[in-house]
């Protein structure tokens, strides 16, 4: 193994140190990798490209021609985390997303950030994402972005970079509940050898943060996922995050009759009439892509 091992001052061996000795929190995974034949390891890695392609779990490449779904990557050597370095980057990831949102705010608010010069006005005046129409208006609890997806990478001496921010409702997450899941039906040894942060509480934490900002009062607030019916990977996505957190998945091809307007009739619940009507404005740019058959 000593042999395979690359030179450390490219890049950051996450599982080896300098001396080719194994860092303590991957002496668990290299015992298993050690006594594993590799014609075992290579057939799980094949039920999982299947159990992927049967699922449709995919995703889509930007750049590639319409329509090119690529099965979600899956690699059978996990990226393994300590629970103290996890702890630094979660308050490191909480205080961005809380900066990010106060960012926005201002944007449609005092631009004080922009008055101050730290950003030139044009790169966001002139953004066509910048939306003139919301300046001025106060969003429940002040959040435009209730899910940040943050993208990290790692650099040759062991620290983390911010790759780019995602604040657009991100979907990604529910590739690794279901990355968690297979490695889990594969390998259930492996964390039986460990003590592993849970994953599958996600959903419940995206539905509290999503009833986090219904109005005063309201108790058990509806949840709606609006996902484009076009394509495979991202829509299927919305659909895995919504069976999980128990909230309604509607796609624009099955609902719109009327471009921009989007009802939920009353319901009857009790003998009592619960009215949930929503209502979604969605802008022509947001739907160029759009085929409404």
């Amino acid at each position: 193994m000593d042999g395979a091992i690359m030179s450390f001052d490219s890049y950051y061996n996450e599982m080896y140190l300098a001396d080719g000795n194994v860092r303590r929190h991957y002496v668990p995974l290299a015992e298993w990798i050690a006594g594993t034949p590799a014609e075992h390891i290579q057939q799980m890695r094949q039920a999982a490209h299947l159990l992927f392609h049967r699922v449709g779990i995919t995703f889509a490449v930007y750049g590639e021609e319409a329509g090119a779904e690529r099965l979600i990557p899956f690699d059978m050597l996990p990226h393994i985390i300590p629970a103290a370095e996890w702890r630094d980057i979660a308050n490191g990831l909480r205080q961005r997303a809380k900066a990010l949102n106060a960012f926005l705010h201002d944007i449609y608010h005092g631009q004080d950030i922009l008055k101050a010069g730290k950003v030139p006005s044009e790169q966001v005046l002139k953004n066509r994402q910048y939306r003139p129409e919301m300046a001025g208006i106060d969003l429940p609890g002040g959040i435009y972005a209730h899910i940040a997806g943050i993208d990290l990478v790692r650099a040759g001496a062991g620290e983390y970079y911010v790759l780019e921010d995602n604040l657009r409702t991100p979907s990604g997450v529910s590739y690794m509940i279901e990355n968690r899941k297979m490695m889990m039906r594969l390998v259930p040894e492996l964390f039986a050898r460990q003590a592993i942060a849970p994953v599958e509480h996600y959903p419940d934490m995206l539905l509290e943060n999503l009833r986090s900002v219904a109005p005063d009062g309201v108790e058990n607030a509806l949840a709606i996922c609006l996902a484009l019916a076009f394509g495979r990977g991202r829509p299927d996505q919305h659909a895995v995050a919504a069976r999980a957190v128990h909230f309604l998945h509607h796609q624009f091809r099955k609902m719109f009759q009327h471009v921009g307007e989007i009802l939920l009739e009353s319901q009857l619940v009790g003998g009592h009439i619960v009215e949930q009507r929503f209502f979604a404005e969605i802008k022509a740019d947001h739907l160029r892509d759009v085929r409404i058959d």
